[in-house]
């Protein structure tokens, strides 16, 4: 099969991957940092777990075990997730919004709207996290 000169630079042209990598680049880390949240909340690590957390959740939450304990009782489909799966995200600035489609330790479906702060130093920490019984509507 032959294809058009111009699909072909389309598709193996280096400026266009590594623009679409860079653009990828902030989802693919903040994926990666709730990923790992959340497995150490399935391990009960509460150190690891922690230390995803921004300064002013660090803040509000001084120690590990504070922090912790506020996660097991208000939070149950993120401290015990069940399945989950990334929806939609949104970039604005240094904050990424990130839906997470859980399911719950109840069994019900859960949507979680992670909002993720680039630090000073470039990489990124959990600043807080919405939970919704029902899916958002078309914006997030």
């Amino acid at each position: 099969m032959r294809c058009p000169a111009a699909i072909f630079l389309c598709l193996y042209s280096p400026l266009l991957w590594s623009s679409a990598a860079v653009a990828a680049e902030p989802l693919d880390t903040v994926q990666s940092i709730i990923e790992s949240q959340i497995a150490a909340f399935l391990d009960d690590d509460a150190a690891t777990a922690y230390a995803f957390a921004s300064p002013a959740i660090r803040e509000k939450f001084a120690t590990e075990d504070a922090f912790f304990d506020m996660v097991r009782k208000s939070y149950a489909p993120v401290y015990r997730a069940g399945n989950f799966a990334f929806g939609r995200s949104k970039i604005v600035g240094d904050m990424v919004v990130q839906e997470v489609l859980i399911s719950g330790p109840d069994g019900k479906d859960w949507t979680a709207l992670y909002q993720l702060l680039r630090q000073p130093d470039g990489s990124y920490r959990i600043n807080g996290v919405h939970i919704v019984r029902a899916a958002p509507g078309p914006e997030i």
